[in-house]
């Protein structure tokens, strides 16, 4: 969802380092850095006020306005990178950069794909894949799409969903190349083959044994070197 703008206060601050960003999360607040224009400010931002601006409509291609503490003026930014705990999930150190409204930003967006169990394809058996999850596009801040929908209803057996096949998006330009760009494809399931038996494997259940090789009986040429073995122990 375009042109959404999100209210966000933040308090600055001096004291940096590991130890100081283990005593903000203790107390709820999220460390951060926002990359401005003219200035670089470290700063502390409550962890609720932060998860709600960041699952909004805009997910997290909004645009937040940043406000300091103590000050009136937005600074209209956008998420740059961000760290999450490995094992918890939660956000740890968030990166913004500040952004001009009327000036275009290269973002990357994720597919979704809508469709698939009305796929030909898959309904024969087919096997739905996703190449590219993906796209880089470009666009003004506040036109940004949160996703990319890609319709793979019609996909049969065999058939590729490639970029230039997606409907354009107004003031939206794909970066990436439209025809080498593979969305989705769905291929023949995979048949695995029994294997053969190899020569020497014991005989099935209930399959005869050779004339000559019943159970209990020696073969000649077996019975010839045992009698030969005796002659000479002896």
């Amino acid at each position: 969802m375009a042109g959404v703008r999100i209210r966000l206060e933040v308090k600055e601050r001096t004291g940096l380092g590991t130890p100081e960003s283990r005593r903000l999360r203790k107390q709820g607040f999220i460390p951060g850095v926002l990359y401005g224009r003219a200035t670089t400010k470290a700063f502390a931002v409550g962890e609720r006020d932060l998860r709600a601006a960041l699952t909004g409509p805009s997910g997290l291609h909004a645009v937040l306005d940043v406000v300091l503490e103590g000050q009136t003026t937005p600074h209209p930014s956008i998420l740059k990178e961000y760290q999450r705990d490995p094992i918890r999930g939660h956000l740890r150190h968030i990166d913004l950069q500040e952004v001009r409204l009327d000036v275009a930003i290269q973002a990357t967006v994720n597919v979704h794909l809508n469709g698939a169990e009305d796929a030909p394809g898959v309904k024969a058996g087919g096997v739905l894949s996703q190449p590219a999850t993906t796209l880089n596009v470009e666009a003004l801040p506040l036109e940004v799409p949160e996703s990319i929908e890609a319709d793979v209803s019609k996909l049969e057996i065999g058939d590729a969903l490639r970029l230039e096949e997606i409907p354009a998006l107004e003031g939206v330009t794909f970066l990436d190349d439209p025809h080498e760009t593979v969305i989705a494809t769905v291929s023949a399931p995979i048949v695995e083959a029994e294997p053969e038996p190899e020569e020497g494997e014991e005989l099935a259940e209930g399959e005869e044994a050779p004339e000559g090789e019943a159970e209990g009986e020696t073969p000649e040429g077996e019975a010839a070197a045992e009698s030969d073995s005796e002659s000479t122990e002896e």
